[in-house]
């Protein structure tokens, strides 16, 4: 039995105006709303909620709203939701609804588990040109005017016990290890062959629990970009990017949500099997990331958040 990723995740935000802006800023397409809900889903139908702070029937967050109230796994039969049935029941704050299943993690955090909803897309992708395999003949890499996420790949999140809840997804739900911080941060996939990570546990050296970042898959790098440019346009705050994790390979941008925490656009992680072999880092910046650009890139101007704009000429032609 594996998981095959996140199929939905829910919010708790109160400002539900301003959240339903930035994630149609942000490139998903709004189902359904109401005064206490908001329903988006992304290209392959992954469902984004954002339920307002005093909805009844949400899980408790293991933080102030705004912040992430549970997240939802997908499995691929009812044959399997009634595994993970088996293997939760005896977990603290299990609840069964019929077509899902649940508990918290030794964090607090509610998650739960249903037969994925989530449809196979198949997208033009940017093929890429290395020197000794020429994918991109007689044809343009393309460029986007906005981001169009498919799904919700990974999320982030800080944690009191880092060795209890890294253990519990192993244990009870067959999520693998990819690589650590020891003693401070542990990616997990959902299966031995798959992305670089769909779940990252953090332990500060003071810890708490809390949400870090939801993170967004995009088709290429070009679509990080032109998605990140386009929040700038809107208005919205970088955090971090763009940039390059050394340790999952993947492009990133990172904004600052109205919903809690940040949101990530990445895409090209690193792609694992059974044969990977865990590795061991050490926290830092470098670590953390190869590049980086501090404030984003301005979406006008096309240049780093208040850098000068450009004039349209040629680098080399200076004035005389």
């Amino acid at each position: 039995m594996h998981l095959l990723g996140i199929d939905e995740v829910i919010f708790g935000a109160s400002d539900l105006e301003k959240c339903r802006q930035f994630f149609l800023d942000w490139g998903l397409s709004l189902h359904s709303e109401s005064t206490q809900e908001l329903v988006f889903t992304s290209l392959n139908g992954c469902r984004v909620v954002v339920a307002h702070s005093d909805k009844p029937g949400v899980a408790a967050g293991v933080e102030p709203d705004p912040t992430l109230r549970e997240v939802i796994w997908g499995v691929a039969s009812h044959a399997e939701l009634e595994l993970v049935r088996e293997r939760l029941k005896q977990q603290p704050g299990f609840v069964d609804l019929g077509t899902r299943v649940g508990c918290t993690d030794p964090t607090g955090l509610a998650l739960r588990v249903q037969v994925t909803q989530k449809q196979a897309v198949t997208l033009d992708c940017a093929k890429t040109n290395t020197w000794n395999d020429r994918q991109r003949v007689d044809q343009a890499s393309p460029a986007y005017d906005r981001a169009t996420p498919i799904e919700v790949g990974h999320v982030v999140f800080f944690v009191t016990d880092l060795a209890a809840t890294s253990a519990f997804y192993q244990e009870h739900l067959g999520f693998v290890v990819s690589d650590r911080y020891p003693g401070r941060g542990c990616f997990l996939r959902c299966a031995p062959e798959g992305g670089h990570h769909n779940l990252f546990l953090l332990q500060l050296p003071q810890p708490r629990a809390g949400l870090n970042h939801v993170a967004f898959t995009v088709r290429d790098v070009h679509e990080v970009f032109g998605g990140g440019l386009h929040m700038s346009r809107c208005g919205w705050d970088t955090e971090l990017g763009p940039g390059r994790h050394p340790i999952s390979s993947a492009i990133f941008w990172y904004f600052v949500s109205p919903a809690g925490a940040l949101v990530e656009y990445y895409t090209d992680e690193d792609e694992l099997t059974e044969a990977w072999q865990p590795r061991e880092f050490t926290p830092g910046p470098t670590v953390f990331a190869e590049w980086a650009i501090k404030g984003g890139i301005d979406g006008h101007t096309r240049r780093q958040k208040d850098a000068e704009a450009p004039s349209g000429r040629f680098m080399t032609d200076k004035p005389r």
